[in-house]
């Protein structure tokens, strides 16, 4: 069915029109109706402005497509975890609806910069059409901070005192984005790709986290998210994703979920902090500090497997991140430009001793299967001094001093030396600030082009996902309901006689523990849903028989008049 159909069905129901009788008119099953009708919030907003309901003769459609992609840009916000204020949101408004102008020459007569303001009336009116909340009014943030900071930091050093933590035992984690196929703006790799047509590969985000302790003995394997579960560069090299230096996950987005860092913190985190806590003899006991991104579950500790409850989870207050978190405090960029360096020496090694151009190497050698080398370089490469200064701010006793043993000196204007000189002998146009710009731009806000890629990439998947439920669904009948239940009483079985029998009981426990979630958790939700489903379609049926005989009494008495 078209987007057109089963957005008539749904405008039919919401006027009272019943299941069954929608089932009757469009000879559809009850079934089919009812996953249209859970999907109305998709297939609603697959053309118009998300909540947008009525349009005065004001509107134009700048300004629609304006709201559109602000809308697209505050979610990408909430899900990076940023707080914004009104102020921002505002001028963020103004900025796309002036690139839209500028696009739309044509139309500038009727619609030019001056006939948009984003004042506080638009915005609230916008704020009520979309239903975007983690807003902070203006001047709330910028004073929220120096005192939560301040608030916080004692509150931190009570704690320390009174748990008695250790820097070995102490960790923080943050996540950042890398554009791990990005050159400085100024090179002519980025000036000709910008001509090019299509995807555009220095738009290639992953997301990576990134975790140490504050003594910096202890770097933790990344998790890394990226947005193909195998790409071809995988398939060529033979790549085994158990063996990568990175817990590898994959979504459309690159973004981290809460259930990717949790796998990560029982499957990656938990044994790597044990390990190091045996091998220093040091009591099972540690502390994870976590930023309030979405990424990280509020109830991450009950999720954590009993083999890892000694570990204990703090979340730093909103608005104080860029201060607190030691992630933050140059560790990330730092990360960023050892990526930089690795990556020019590995194209100047190629240049130097190939027959391959630059152009050549970087638009058909350079992948992604390079690039998790060249991530594992930088993050060793990140030395002990970079990481336990970081945590001067959080818990200045917690940071050794310059001369302690086993701390390097400083490289940091060495490697952006060396990085320009790099640069320069293969003909790039680069200096110091070019480096730090693109460190920067990894962070970058989105421009309106970009945000216009992104909407799209999201409606494609919007209609994918509505054109292919019914094929799902289909899919799922295959398998009856029977025999999902003797699959889920045969696993029953088999998990109490190896709870019971088997010596390893915590290993086991764990393996179980996964495969059930993993495997069996699809099929329990197939089931779930069928029973649901059954009993709404009793309930339909029912309803629609009291309804035939109200309506049979009626025309009696009609009749009988």
């Amino acid at each position: 069915m078209s987007i057109e159909l089963k957005q008539e069905i749904i405008e039919k129901h919401e006027r009272g029109v019943q299941v069954i009788e929608l089932a009757k008119i469009y000879d559809r099953s009850t079934s089919t109706i009812c996953t249209i009708l859970k999907q109305k919030d998709a297939i609603k907003s697959a053309t118009p402005a998300k909540g947008t309901t009525i349009l005065s003769q004001l509107r134009t459609n700048i300004h629609e497509d304006m709201e559109k992609l602000l809308l697209v840009w505050v979610k990408e916000k909430e899900l990076a975890g940023d707080t914004v204020t009104e102020t921002v949101i505002c001028e963020k408004a103004q900025s796309i609806y002036a690139d839209l102008v500028k696009k739309e020459a044509s139309t500038s007569e009727e619609a030019s910069e001056e006939a948009f303001k984003a004042s506080h009336g638009w915005f609230n009116n916008f704020k009520k059409r979309t239903g975007i909340h983690s807003v902070v009014r203006h001047g709330e943030a910028a004073s929220a901070d120096v005192k939560a900071v301040n608030t916080y930091i004692q509150k931190f050093a009570a704690l320390v005192a009174r748990e008695g933590y250790i820097p070995q035992k102490v960790f923080n984690c943050d996540e950042t984005g890398l554009f791990w196929k990005k050159m400085p703006r100024r090179t002519y790799i980025t000036a000709e790709e910008k001509m090019m047509p299509g995807h555009k590969p220095m738009k290639d985000r992953l997301t990576l986290a990134l975790c140490a302790n504050a003594s910096s003995d202890c770097k933790v394997k990344p998790l890394l998210v990226y947005h193909s579960e195998n790409p071809q560069a995988f398939k060529t090299h033979k790549i085994l994703k158990e063996k990568l230096h990175v817990m590898w996950h994959t979504n459309a987005r690159a973004w981290v979920t809460q259930q990717f860092f949790t796998d990560w913190v029982n499957l990656v985190f938990g044994p790597a902090v044990k390990t190091y806590l045996q091998e220093n003899k040091l009591t099972m006991k540690a502390l994870l500090i976590l930023d309030n991104a979405p990424a990280h579950p509020p109830g991450l500790e009950d999720d954590i497997l009993e083999e890892f409850q000694f570990i204990k989870v703090l979340y730093l207050p909103p608005n104080t991140t860029s201060i607190l978190q030691p992630m933050d405090q140059q560790v990330i960029s730092n990360f960023k430009k050892l990526y930089t360096k690795h990556l020019f020496r590995r194209c100047f090694e190629v240049t130097e001793n190939t027959n391959l151009t630059l152009r050549e190497f970087w638009k058909d050698h350079y992948n992604i299967v390079i690039c998790l080398r060249i991530i594992d370089l930088a993050w060793q490469g990140v030395t002990r001094r970079t990481l336990n200064s970081a945590w001067k701010k959080l818990w200045p006793d917690a940071v050794a001093e310059r001369d302690f043993e086993g701390f390097e000196p400083e490289t940091e204007q060495e490697e952006l030396e060396e990085i320009v000189s790099l640069g320069k002998s293969m003909g790039l146009e680069v200096d110091e600030g070019d480096v730090n710009e693109l460190v920067e731009e990894h962070e970058e806000e989105l421009s309106t082009e970009e945000l216009k890629e992104l909407q799209m990439m999201q409606h494609t998947k919007v209609l994918k996902e509505i054109n292919t439920s019914e094929e799902e669904e289909e899919l799922e009948e295959v398998i009856s309901t029977g025999e999902i239940k003797d699959m889920l009483a045969m696993w029953e079985k088999l998990s109490n006689f190896i709870e019971k029998k088997h010596q390893e009981k915590v290993a086991t426990g764990r393996a179980s523990a996964l495969f059930n979630d993993t495997c069996l958790s699809h099929f329990r939700s197939i089931l779930k849903g069928r029973l649901k489903q059954s009993s709404l379609d009793t309930f339909l049926l029912k309803r629609a028989a009291s309804e035939s005989t109200e309506s049979a009494a009626k025309k009696g008495k009609s009749s009988d008049n």
